[in-house]
């Protein structure tokens, strides 16, 4: 039998099944790779409120417990943080990180919930600022997100995002993607890769319906994937840029309120 390939999501739930730790442990699965997960927060949805979000933390110390049996035989191929909900999770992480020597570390910096347009966690996004980022090998922000850790605020640009990419690599991120998706203005959707030396812009067509409830982190999970099967950064981008895209054209409207990518899509569509 091969080597098994591990992947760790450090991450919330979302019980819809089309982000957080769900959408993480399907992306792994369908990148043919062994998945364990921490569980950070438990986020609920309200459809008698707008479908409002709820997030509740888990306790720190429980996270670290997670991590001490995750990681009880040693450093896994390639992880990713998602949602981490409070800054002593933001500290188990990053000892996580430091003291098993972990390599191949994606940063998502979720900061908001679907729909919402506030920091959840204005101290949580610092220590993700500081203490995180200096550890991945790539991080992952969407507009807003790339708006806060670069200081710029709103990006409408591409330029915008070249400039915020730059000043998020000075941080300490080895690699910065900033997903632009549905959120710029036109037609592409679009993504800007920078490795501290050049850009690459990685532009598809809208797609329309945009079910793209857990795109975001679909995303980063298929980097996650595709840097533990042994693909340099560059590659796993694109190939998770196909990916998500796939999910998106094979998403489908689950309720009145979320519409999920599929996380099958790419898979489906060979």
């Amino acid at each position: 039998m091969s080597k098994i390939i591990t992947t760790l999501t450090i991450a919330g739930s979302d019980s819809s099944g089309g982000a957080g730790i769900q959408a993480d442990l399907k992306t792994f699965e369908e990148y043919g790779t062994y998945g364990f997960s921490a569980l950070t927060t438990i986020v609920t949805m309200d459809p008698d409120n707008g479908w409002h979000h709820n997030v509740y933390p888990v306790d720190a110390a429980i996270v670290a417990e997670q991590l001490k049996t995750i990681f009880a035989g040693g450093p896994v191929d390639a992880m990713k943080t998602g949602m981490l909900g409070s800054v002593d999770i933001v500290r188990v992480a990053e000892q996580a990180i430091k003291e098993n020597l972990q390599t191949n570390v994606v940063i998502d910096p979720v900061m908001v919930c679907k729909g919402e347009d506030e920091v959840l966690n204005p101290d949580s996004a610092q220590a993700i600022r500081d203490l995180l980022l200096p550890l991945a090998t790539v991080t992952t922000p969407n507009l807003f997100e790339a708006g806060v850790l670069s200081g710029l605020g709103k990006l409408t640009t591409l330029e915008d995002m070249k400039e915020a990419a730059r000043l998020i690599h000075g941080l300490g991120a080895r690699n910065v993607v900033v997903k632009g998706g549905k959120a710029l203005g036109g037609d592409q959707a679009i993504d800007v890769f920078y490795d501290g030396s050049g850009f690459t812009v990685f532009e598809v067509a809208k797609i329309e319906p945009a079910h793209n409830h857990g795109a975001g982190c679909t995303f980063a999970a298929a980097i996650t994937g595709g840097l533990a099967s042994g693909l340099p950064v560059d590659k796993a981008v694109a190939k998770a840029k196909d990916f998500v895209s796939a999910a998106i054209r094979s998403g489908f409207a689950l309720n009145q309120y979320v519409g999920p990518v599929f996380h099958g899509g790419y898979r489906l569509e060979k």
